[in-house]
Parts: structure tokens; C-alpha cells; sequence
């Protein structure tokens, strides 16, 4: 079993945490070929990052290879205990799935201040703030997001937020980072610290620096 992906992106940088505080051995692989090559895509046919690879089976989708390693290897949970909990984690996944990555995304086109469209950065920075705010709510006790150790949500949230703060600060947008005070301060802080957690987050995060430099250069 591997994962084939880049660190550099949020998405694969999810599995690897969740493996990590599975205590999972899951390597990490470039893409044979890269993600648009005949053998990849035999094993993806959607073309994108990351795929586990299961002896020649492959499997696509951050969230439902983070399902498998929960079903596969059910010896260390990736997530709480109790129902509702479980429910809180993976609510939070998908808030920042369908809620806040989308509302992220689209200031990485507007970097260049010379080219900048204000009217999109202010529509973004509302719905970051709303956003943050769901995941906020549906999170339990700390401090991670359902309790004292790191589950999925916290793998979901805390590499898009990553994301997030990169962007933010390359753009100098003025957007204020919802995780800079109260309950999603707490959050953000007990994750930089997880001896799993925070080196992770730190070479995602160095990647993905160098993920932006590249884009800029192209431009």
C-alpha cells in the first residue's frame, strides 16, 4: 500500500496526517508518469491527487481513503469514540470541503494587486469568516476539534487552513484569519504543537510556498 501525490497539496497532506495519528506506515509516492499519465490515470481515471494505491487497485479522494484506513486498520481510531463526536469530526471535514476551500481558491488567482478584482477578495473574505464560523460551532470540547487528540476534521481543517494562511499572507489581502483568536486560535495552536500534527503541517506548508512561487513565476 502507498499513496502516490505531492505534499504540497492539502489534500494529500490530509491522508498523511491521518495515517500519522493512525500510526499508519503509508509512503508517499510521486505519481508514476505524473497524474495525467496512461498509469496513473488506470489507477484514477479522475486525474487528480492523492490515490492510495492498494496492490494495483487505486483508490481516489482524500476523504474516502481516509474511510478506508479507518475501516482497514481499525486498531488506533482516527475518530472519537462516540457517535455524535464521530459526527462532529467528519461535519468539520466537510465544512472545509464544500464551505471553505472554495471560497479560498479563488483568491490564489488574485494575488497580483495590479490585477486585482476587490469586488471577488471582499465576496471571499465573507465567506471565509461565515465559514470558519460552522466549523466553530460544530466543534466539541478541546482542545482539537471533538476532544484532546486530533481526528479527521482536525486533519481536514488544519491543512486547508494552512493553505489559507499561506494564501492570505502572500496576498496581503486584509482579510483577517478567523483562526487568530478565541476557540479556533486554541485549535490552530494545539495543532502547530501535536508532535504528529505540526510536522506535518510544516512541510505541507513549506510546500506549498514553493507550490507558489512556481505558480507566480509562470505568470
Amino acid at each position: 500500500m502507498k499513496l502516490y501525490g505531492a505534499i504540497a497539496s492539502p489534500y494529500v497532506a490530509r491522508v498523511v496526517m491521518y495515517a500519522k495519528i493512525k500510526g499508519i506506515d503509508l509512503p508517499l509516492m510521486e505519481a508514476p508518469g505524473g497524474i495525467k499519465s496512461p498509469e496513473y490515470l488506470k489507477l484514477n481515471p479522475i486525474g487528480k491527487m492523492p490515490t492510495l494505491d492498494l496492490n494495483g487497485q487505486g483508490l481516489g479522494e482524500s476523504t474516502i481513503i481516509c474511510d478506508y484506513l479507518e475501516d482497514a486498520y481499525p486498531q488506533k481510531s482516527g475518530l472519537p469514540t462516540q457517535p455524535l463526536e464521530r459526527a462532529r469530526s467528519r461535519l468539520i471535514a466537510r465544512i472545509m470541503d464544500l464551505y471553505i476551500v472554495q471560497h479560498v481558491s479563488p483568491l490564489f488567482r488574485q494575488m497580483n494587486p495590479a490585477k486585482r478584482d476587490q469586488a471577488v477578495v471582499e465576496a471571499a473574505a465573507k465567506e471565509i469568516t461565515k465559514a470558519y464560523g460552522y466549523a466553530e460551532h460544530a466543534m466539541g470540547s478541546g482542545p482539537f476539534c471533538v476532544g484532546n487528540t486530533p481526528t479527521l476534521g482536525d486533519c481536514a481543517l488544519s491543512t486547508g487552513t494552512m493553505m489559507m494562511k499561506k494564501i492570505l499572507g502572500a496576498g496581503n489581502f486584509g482579510i483577517t484569519d478567523p483562526t487568530d483568536s478565541g476557540r479556533l486560535a486554541t485549535w490552530w495552536k494545539a495543532m502547530e504543537k501535536h508532535p504528529d500534527c505540526g510536522p506535518i503541517l510544516q512541510a505541507y506548508g513549506t510546500a506549498f510556498d514553493g507550490f507558489m512561487k512556481a505558480m507566480a513565476a509562470r505568470q
